[in-house]
Parts: C-alpha cells; sequence; structure tokens
C-alpha cells in the first residue's frame, strides 16, 4: 500500500494494491504501519460507520466545529466522487478544496484531518465506510451548501437529491465568520 499526499495539508490519499485472478480479488484496505509510517495514530479511531447512498444522492459538506474530527473514509461498493474543503482558519489552503474519485475497483481510502469539511457526489449505488476518531455530537455539526459559490466547487453532475439538512446548509461566508470555525 502506498500513500500519496495531496494539494491539501494533511490530507492522504491510501493506494493498495489489490490481487486479481480469476477467483476474484484480495486487497487490504487498512494497514496500520502503514497509517503510522504516514503520521496517523489509528489508535484514535473509535467508530466505524456506513452509509449506503443511491446514484445522484450528493451527502454534504459536512464537517464539525471545535476540535473536529479525522475520518479515514474508502467506497466499498460503487463509485463516489468525494471533496474535501479545507476549512481551518489561519491554514495556507483554507478555502482551498480537492476531489477524488473513490470506487470499488482501486479500494483508495482517503484520510480527512479535523477540520475539513467533507461532502461526496454517488456515481453509482454506493456503500461507503467512515473510520472516525471522534464521538458524535450533533450540536458541533456543520452542513455547508454544495454548491457554494465562493468555494466554485465543479461536481461532475448535478445532484439529483440532498438531504434537508444539505438544502438548507449554511454558506462559506457565514462558516468563516462564525467564532467557532472548525
Amino acid at each position: 500500500m502506498d500513500v500519496q499526499e495531496t494539494s491539501l495539508a494533511g490530507v492522504l490519499l491510501f493506494l493498495p494494491k489489490p490481487h486479481v485472478d480469476e477467483r476474484g480479488l484480495f486487497t487490504r484496505t487498512f494497514d496500520v504501519s502503514v497509517a503510522q509510517s504516514a503520521g496517523i495514530d489509528s489508535g484514535n479511531f473509535i467508530q466505524d460507520s456506513q452509509s449506503r447512498t443511491k446514484s445522484g444522492v450528493l451527502r454534504g459538506l459536512h464537517g464539525r466545529s471545535g476540535s473536529g474530527e479525522a475520518k479515514l473514509v474508502r467506497c466499498a461498493r460503487g463509485a463516489i466522487y468525494d471533496v474535501v474543503v479545507d476549512a481551518r482558519p489561519g491554514s495556507s489552503t483554507c478555502g482551498r478544496h480537492e476531489a477524488f474519485l473513490l470506487d470499488d475497483l482501486t479500494f483508495r481510502s482517503l484520510y480527512v484531518p479535523p477540520g475539513f469539511l467533507h461532502g461526496f457526489l454517488a456515481l453509482t449505488e454506493a456503500d461507503v465506510c467512515y473510520r472516525i476518531d471522534a464521538a458524535h455530537d450533533p450540536d458541533a455539526d456543520i452542513a455547508l451548501r454544495y454548491d457554494d459559490p465562493d468555494l466554485g466547487i465543479r461536481w461532475p453532475r448535478k445532484p439529483l437529491s440532498l438531504s434537508p439538512r444539505d438544502a438548507r446548509a449554511g454558506s462559506w461566508r457565514n462558516l468563516m465568520g462564525r467564532d467557532a470555525a472548525p
């Protein structure tokens, strides 16, 4: 498994090497020694979650205020267009975003450090797995509009569906004006 740095400081892409033969495939989706060599303390992860999302649904952009949360995200089935936004005030890349294709062919995992917003558009029906380092606190939840003009994220297509929470999500300008930004 290789680890690739991204244009956003702290965001890492884990690149497994699936073994494929006539029987199917086998791949390692997580390796504690690889994570540790990349500077991630895997012992901090306290929760694993999974979502199943219909094709065309957009989830996000979501984050947490205060100390935030780190996540390791992968798509176990299907394909997603995954986006992270640096929302760390004072960061040299604050307000910048990067997108990644996560799918069940490459099995890549994306490490998203605290202080980032995260969202994805399901390109197919998709199962997305999250390894998270903080217990859920609904009072710390942040939702940012996926099509906020100040961010200029170019999604591959318009979403077919949003949750009510995501449809009424806030703006980048309001988020950055908050006293307790992520």
